[in-house]
């Protein structure tokens, strides 16, 4: 219960980036923290001065941003470009938020970290801890993990042993930890961590993408692919995903002038995809930069089928936020990957779509084929997927299991209470 006259605490958010910067973590929490501002709640972002793709923005140390406050803190700005660069720029921002909370922070206060730069959940652990505020930890993917899996000798075993132990003390130390897949609460429950600490709130899409046939697509019309099943890749192609059976399958297709290959954003790996096609002369490919949030919709709608991916052992570990998108569009989905992972058994149930292993090209051009023979299955696949969108991967979805959450961890059922169960 409110206290008349008392002052409303803020709900503080951690996170590198925020509006109006346009990276993935960025977009998630301008949603969620706008619509808590909206339904009343204070909400304070205590963020960087950076942008994603411009590690020399200078933005607002202080600002109000769609009713959220901003706190933007001061940090070094080497960028992404050099690993030791970046490792400056995370620490450099670990010291100037844990200072900002310090100063901010009260007992009783809610303070949610989300995962950008890595492992900011045990500077705002040991923060929270020590001013008696209560820590939720809002998992986007999983560090050192990741790394390890990507790139086996990322770490000296001892320093992945170090912080997999301080990871996981930041999670039991926390009242709850929001993960994004089933898989990943797999993952978290085998590390020790105690279930009733763990909920899963998946992700969710831009409200403004809606799901429109594919010839209303001004993309489509400029590019001149009306006529052609045109399957898309959007977004970032980096070290989690794969283009090699991508590539196979377009080699067994290139004499099938009705099947195209949109491929829109960039990543770590879009340059060696580039080369990929170039060296085996494949015209069905076009390529093109990331489009602004403004035109994801008509973007997303340009293609019949789109293609998502992540490496087998990265399961668990990350789910690609671009899934949610290509459900509120309404199209099918083509999964590259596990077929015991999160996204796999999502378009089990659903029927939203194909999954076919990563190295089976064949399998890839063969549900092609498919799609493209039969529009009515392509057309019913696309309206399963917006079906399991609105009934599961809303923003009002994601902001009701938020708030049930924030109801326990603002007192509201008593210190030390367990949170609410929530589906997902």
């Amino acid at each position: 219960m409110t206290v008349p006259g008392a002052v409303l605490r803020p709900i503080v958010f951690v996170n590198r980036y925020f509006d109006p910067d346009e990276s993935a973590t960025s977009q998630m929490l301008t949603d969620l923290t706008r619509s808590l501002a909206t339904q009343g709640l204070r909400v304070r972002v205590v963020c960087s001065r950076q942008l994603y793709t411009d590690a020399g923005a200078c933005l607002p140390r202080t600002e109000m941003r769609g009713g959220v406050e901003v706190e933007r803190v001061a940090t070094t700005r080497f960028g992404r470009a050099r690993l030791a660069g970046r490792a400056m720029d995370y620490a450099s921002f670990y010291a100037a938020a844990a200072i900002a909370l310090w100063r901010h922070l009260e007992a009783g206060d809610v303070l949610i970290a989300k995962t950008d730069p890595p492992l900011i959940g045990v500077v705002c652990a040991a923060v929270a801890r020590l001013k008696g505020a209560r820590l939720v930890n809002w998992q986007q993917d999983v560090f050192p993990e990741v790394a390890t899996r990507i790139t086996p000798k990322f770490l000296p075993r001892w320093i992945d042993r170090l912080l997999k132990r301080g990871r996981d003390w930041s999670m039991r130390v926390a009242d709850v930890n929001v993960l994004i897949s089933p898989r990943m609460l797999e993952h978290y429950r085998a590390r020790g961590i105690a279930p009733e600490r763990l909920r899963v709130i998946e992700n969710w899409a831009d409200a403004a993408i809606k799901a429109q046939p594919p010839a209303t697509s001004r993309l489509r019309r400029r590019l001149g692919l009306e006529h052609q099943l045109v399957v898309c890749y959007s977004g970032n192609l980096g070290r989690a995903h794969e283009f090699d059976t991508l590539a196979g399958a377009a080699e067994l297709l290139r004499d099938d002038p009705r099947i195209v290959f949109l491929i829109v954003g960039g990543g770590a790996r879009m340059a060696a995809l580039e080369t990929a096609v170039a060296e085996r002369a494949l015209e069905s490919f076009r390529f093109l930069p990331y489009q602004p949030r403004a035109e994801l919709s008509d973007s997303l709608a340009a293609a019949d089928v789109h293609l998502v991916s992540l490496l087998p052992p990265l399961e668990g570990l990350i789910l690609p936020s671009k899934l949610y998108g290509i459900l509120a569009a309404g199209r099918p989905v083509a999964f590259i990957g596990d077929a015991e992972g999160d996204i796999a058994r999502l378009l089990r149930e659903s029927g939203a779509g194909v999954q076919v292993d990563v190295g089976a090209p064949a399998a890839l051009a063969a549900a092609l084929r498919q799609l493209r023979a039969e529009p009515a299955l392509c057309a019913i696949m696309g309206e399963r997927a917006r079906a399991i969108f609105e009934q599961r991967y809303t923003l009002a979805h994601a902001v009701e299991r938020w708030r049930a959450v924030l109801a326990v961890t603002r007192g509201a059922h008593g210190a030390g209470a367990s949170p609410p169960e929530l589906s997902g």
